[in-house]
């Protein structure tokens, strides 16, 4: 089954981008063939000006299911890719807590996966993507699973680190709030198979508290996604 079709997107450097759409649309599709894990059927995709054949050591990805190694402490969990890419031992153990305080973490380096929330978890997943620097992030639903209350707060720990390391983030939601809240774009995509239906931009200053968020300007943007998400589900629905 076709999962997208003329797909043409571009996003600069820097740039925080989420993408919506109903489920099914190819949301996920479109990070995997951008991160290298799948290759398009036609067309292509070109990362900082090379052609995507396969995964890239300059692009991450966190998913939203749990992806903690469960017999690894957050600390070991955290220097895996760097161990499997040889780094020197000094050197992941720097890295590693370096990344490890970025994400809030610092005291928990010994705890294992189970002795951990589900949102600390994530953090370690998260952890575990930046330390080995990527310049592109991909995120799928990575706070998917978890409570309204934790979303909230990895949602504006995820702001402070992108805006401490300045890296590029493609961000898979189906909250429209939290695309609106966090990114600096929204592309909103139909139904299967997933097109662009629609790009909003945020252009509102950052940081996006309660009281801006329930503005005149991001009512009228939320609706407006909303709106023409509805038209998607609903024909999907009728077909």
């Amino acid at each position: 089954m076709e999962a997208l079709r003329d797909v043409s997107l571009s996003v600069e450097a820097g740039e925080f981008l989420a993408i919506v759409g109903p489920s099914g649309c190819g949301k996920s599709t479109l990070l995997e063939i951008v991160g290298g894990l799948q290759a398009p059927t036609s067309g292509e995709v070109v990362v900082l000006g090379e052609l995507v054949r396969g995964p890239r050591a300059d692009v991450g990805i966190v998913f939203q299911e749990d992806s903690t190694f469960p017999w690894l402490t957050t600390l070991d969990n955290v220097k895996f890719g760097l161990r499997a890419r040889g780094v020197p031992a000094a050197e992941q153990e720097e890295r590693a807590r370096q990344v490890i305080q970025l994400v809030g973490l610092r005291g928990f380096e010994r705890h294992y996966p189970r002795e951990l929330s589900g949102g600390m978890r994530q953090r370690v997943a998260i952890a575990r993507t930046l330390v080995l620097r990527p310049k592109i992030l991909l995120m799928d639903e990575p706070f998917g699973a978890l409570d309204a209350q934790t979303r909230l707060l990895l949602g504006n720990e995820l702001l402070r680190i992108w805006q401490e390391i300045g890296a590029t983030i493609l961000f898979v939601t189906h909250d429209l709030i939290e695309a609106l809240r966090l990114a600096d774009r929204v592309v909103l995509m139909t139904r299967r198979p997933g097109r662009i239906k629609r790009t909003v931009e945020t252009a509102a200053p950052r940081p996006r508290d309660e009281r801006l968020m329930a503005s005149t300007e991001m009512a009228r943007l939320a609706n407006l996604l909303w709106e023409e998400l509805r038209e998607e589900v609903g024909e999907e629905g009728q077909g």
